[in-house]
C-alpha cells in the first residue's frame, strides 16, 4: 500500500512539474519546434542568428509547396542582417487546403465562416508563442510570398496583429480595398454595416509592403479564377493594380495610407531572390 502511495505522489509530481514544451529561448542556429496555438498544434522551423543580443521576429510564410523549412533557410541571411529570429509554421495541406491558406480562411464555399474559425487568427497567436518563448516582448515583422503572401494580404486586411510591417511578397491574388468586391479577394459580405468603413480605413493604414519582381510576369501557378483575373493579368500588374486602389481610397477619403510599393528589377517568381535582395531590408522598414 505504501509503496503504491509513493508510486501515485512520484507521477503527480511530474505531472504537475512537467513543461509543455523546451523551457528558454529559441535556440541558436536552424531548429524546429510545435507551437501550440490552442485550436491547432504546429510545426514551427526557427532560425536564430548567433551573433545578436536584441533580435526583433520574423514570421515568414512559405509558398505553394508548405516548404516552411526552405523558407526558413531563405530568410537566414537576411535574419543575420537584420538581427530576427526567424520563425516559419507549416500549415499542411491536409488540414489547411487552399482556401483556409492562401485565402485565409476567411471563406468556405462562398460562405463567410466565423472569425473565431478563420486562419488568420493564428498569426497573433503565433506571435504570442515566440514571445513566451523568449520571455520578451520582441517587435514582429511578417512576410509571406506566393501563396505565403495571398495569407498575409489577407492577415493584412482581416486580422489586426502588432506586426511592424507585413510585407506582401509575389502573391497571385490581392484583397482589394472595396465593398463591392466579396471575400477573400475584397471586403464585401464580411463586416456588418456599421463596422465595414471603419475596417477598410484599417487595412489602409496598416504598415504593408507589397514587394514585386519586376519580371515576375509568368503564369506559372498563377491563379487564374475569375476573381483573381480580374484583378490583372500577371502578378506584377495585380499588386500595382492592389496598391493603387488602396492609395486612391486614401486619398479620396483622407484616410491615412500606410503603404508602401516596392518593386524588385531583374527578379521573377522566386523567393530566395526575393528574400536575398539588400532592398527586403527596405521591404521591412517600419
Amino acid at each position: 500500500m505504501r509503496t503504491a502511495l509513493l508510486a501515485i505522489m512520484l507521477v503527480l509530481a511530474l505531472a504537475v512539474g512537467a513543461s509543455p514544451g523546451r523551457a528558454g529561448p529559441i535556440p541558436p542556429g536552424p531548429g524546429q519546434q510545435e507551437a501550440n496555438l490552442g485550436r491547432a498544434s504546429l510545426a514551427v522551423y526557427t532560425y536564430r542568428p548567433k551573433n545578436c543580443s536584441d533580435p526583433t521576429l520574423l514570421v515568414v510564410f512559405p509558398g505553394l509547396n508548405r516548404n516552411a523549412d526552405k523558407y526558413r533557410d531563405y530568410a537566414e541571411r537576411l535574419a543575420e542582417k537584420a538581427c530576427m529570429i526567424v520563425i516559419a509554421p507549416l500549415f499542411d495541406r491536409k488540414r489547411f487546403p487552399n482556401w483556409a491558406y492562401q485565402r485565409g480562411g476567411i471563406v468556405r464555399q462562398r460562405v463567410v465562416l466565423p472569425p473565431d474559425e478563420w486562419t488568420v487568427q493564428y498569426v497573433p497567436a503565433l506571435i504570442e508563442w515566440a514571445r513566451r518563448e523568449e520571455r520578451r516582448q520582441m517587435d514582429a515583422f511578417i512576410i509571406g510570398h506566393s501563396a505565403g503572401g495571398q495569407f498575409a494580404s489577407r492577415v493584412a486586411a482581416f486580422m489586426p496583429t502588432v506586426a511592424k510591417r507585413i510585407v506582401i511578397a509575389n502573391p497571385s491574388t490581392h484583397v482589394f480595398p472595396t465593398l463591392e468586391t466579396a471575400a477573400p479577394f475584397g471586403f464585401g459580405g464580411v463586416y456588418p454595416p456599421g463596422q465595414r468603413e471603419a475596417e477598410l480605413r484599417r487595412y489602409l493604414a496598416t504598415p504593408v509592403t507589397i514587394f514585386l519582381g519586376e519580371d515576375d510576369t509568368g503564369d506559372e501557378n498563377l491563379s487564374d479564377t475569375p476573381e483573381a483575373q480580374q484583378q490583372g493579368e500577371t502578378r506584377l500588374e495585380r499588386g500595382r493594380n492592389a496598391f493603387a486602389a488602396g492609395r486612391a481610397l486614401a486619398q479620396q477619403r483622407g484616410w491615412p495610407f500606410n503603404w508602401r510599393l516596392l518593386e524588385l528589377p531583374g527578379v521573377g517568381h522566386s523567393a530566395r531572390k526575393m528574400f536575398s535582395a539588400p532592398q527586403t531590408l527596405e521591404a521591412l522598414r517600419p
